[in-house]
């Protein structure tokens, strides 16, 4: 029998969420959670973060893009050239968020894959008969940003098609303490979160065990 309880979508806050809400979103939801872990990578984490569980929730990812689209709006009013006319998504982490936060902002929606064999470890692609053509501005969406690799990938594709990167928004930023990433940045919340070879992991030599939560992509 299924526990519909635990099936429940976590409460939104009553207006929009700030980064307390938005983390507090992850946690209940069970996207955020600390200890000690193994990351697809191989590496070891003290920190689980994952949006999936989290967007699963329509009403959840409806009001996160909003919330994320009402930040680009408020920083960068006057700075940013002119109206956004397309999101793009990285798949798979930035589909969900990507398309709410183009549905916020009343344009379309498109997603990158990577091409090549099924292993993943092509170069980013528009596919599916997507196209962003010559002088669209183009506002990249992830769920997670971690190193910043996939975004500047995309947003290298997006130039190569003659658009204009107008900026990057995220949920969560991730990246490296002192980090900056070439082009305007957004994020509605911010985690701090260790990774460590197995030799140096802290929680390794305190002989606490590890748990493998996620799977291949895990962020």
């Amino acid at each position: 029998m299924v526990n519909r309880a635990s099936q429940a979508a976590p409460p939104l806050p009553p207006g929009p969420p700030d980064a307390e809400a938005v983390l507090g979103l992850y946690e209940r939801a069970g996207g955020l959670r600390r200890g000690h872990f193994v990351l697809s990578s191989g590496l070891h984490s003290d920190t689980y973060l994952q949006s999936a569980p989290v967007l699963q929730w329509p009403a959840v990812a409806e009001a996160l893009g909003r919330a994320l689209a009402v930040r680009w709006r408020s920083e960068t009013q006057g700075q940013d050239g002119g109206p956004v006319d397309v999101v793009v998504g990285p798949a798979m982490g930035g589909v969900v968020i990507g398309h709410e936060v183009a549905r916020a902002l009343g344009v379309r929606m498109v997603f990158t894959e990577r091409s090549g064999d099924r292993s993943g470890g092509g170069a980013m692609a528009l596919r599916r008969s997507f196209t962003v053509g010559p002088g669209e501005r183009a506002l990249i969406a992830e769920n997670v940003v971690t190193t910043g690799g996939s975004a500047l990938e995309v947003a290298a594709l997006l130039r190569t098609a003659g658009a204009e990167v107008a900026g990057l928004l995220t949920v969560i930023d991730r990246l490296p303490a002192g980090a900056q990433l070439p082009l305007p940045f957004v994020a509605l919340a911010r985690v701090e979160a260790g990774a460590w070879e197995s030799a140096a992991c802290p929680g390794c030599l305190q002989d606490a065990r590890a748990e493998t939560p996620g799977s291949k992509g895990l962020t």
